[in-house]
């Protein structure tokens, strides 16, 4: 049963989200806006919005495991995903749907329990893969037609927080996960 506490999404999303066991996210474009910055010394400087890894936390509360899939290698990411306490780290991955198989397989879930969100071209089969494809309004335009879902914020912006809100709502926990925001003294 979906939340009553939360935005309005369609119901035929709400019931795709419904099984969802598996969150897979792209970085550059999807946690970050995709500008890649560089120091004059060549150190790379990312910018991950903080709304987003509240939602990851949320979600991974509710049970839903977290995944992190990218063609790049970062060591800002490594950190970023260490501390939000994401178990499944993949860089240097440009076979994103491989990647996304393996761990599947590894994870013992089907593609129809998978929700994969990215925003370019390297991310669309593994949008096309996965049961629930999500991406963002900065993303390329036919990653935009093929998802199942275009997020309102953009990449870097709170994207991945409203793809958690989904699920969360989907799987009746969004209200669970704001009760102690919303709790009076």
């Amino acid at each position: 049963m979906a939340d009553t506490l939360r935005p309005q999404w369609p119901a035929d999303l709400i019931e795709k989200a419904a099984g969802i066991r598996l969150l897979a996210l792209d970085v550059d474009g999807v946690m970050t806006d995709g500008t890649l910055l560089f120091s004059a010394s060549g150190d790379e400087i990312k910018g991950f919005n903080i709304l987003d890894g509240l939602g990851i936390k949320q979600v991974m509360a509710a049970g839903i495991n977290v995944a992190v899939i990218t063609g790049r290698r970062s060591p800002l990411t490594e950190k970023r995903m260490n501390d939000l306490g994401i178990p499944h780290l993949m860089q240097g991955r440009e076979d994103k749907k491989v990647a996304l198989r393996e761990l599947a397989a590894q994870l013992e879930i089907m593609p129809s329990q998978i929700a994969y969100m990215g925003d370019d071209l390297p991310d669309l089969p593994a949008i096309r893969y996965a049961g629930l494809g999500i991406t963002v309004p900065n993303g390329y335009w036919l990653v935009r037609q093929q998802a199942d879902f275009c997020t309102s914020a953009a990449g870097g912006s709170g994207a991945v927080r409203e793809a958690c809100e989904l699920l969360l709502c989907a799987c009746g926990q969004l209200n669970a996960s704001l009760q102690p925001y919303l709790e009076q003294d």
